[in-house]
């Protein structure tokens, strides 16, 4: 099982183990992290599952859609690296994968 590794708000780190067919956002959701809001449940209409993916990983997850780029527009915090957890489906390639939980917008 693909390990996540999370960096909360206020500097804690966490390792979340994540199953087949999750997405970033329910690992940490069903991790007990609560910082991540994910009000929508994944449907991408809302950004608050909003993460910063570590430089090394980008590269390995799928293109950004134009509804999620749409979304990660109205956030003060957007990067280069800020993805929508709910888009990221996590799977075996991903083992390791680091996120930070963006700033409360």
């Amino acid at each position: 099982m693909p390990k996540l590794i999370v960096t909360k708000r206020d500097g804690d780190v966490v390792e979340l183990q994540g199953g087949a067919g999750l997405t970033v956002m329910e690992v940490i959701r069903d991790g007990g992290v609560d910082e991540l809001l994910a009000l929508c449940g994944g449907c991408c209409s809302c950004a608050t599952c909003h993460v910063h993916v570590d430089p090394a990983f980008v590269t390995l997850l799928p293109a950004m859609s134009e509804d999620e780029n749409d979304l990660l527009d109205s956030s003060d915090d957007r990067n280069e690296t800020s993805r929508l957890g709910c888009q990221i489906p996590f799977e075996d390639g991903l083992d390791g994968l680091k996120v930070t939980i963006a700033k409360e917008d």
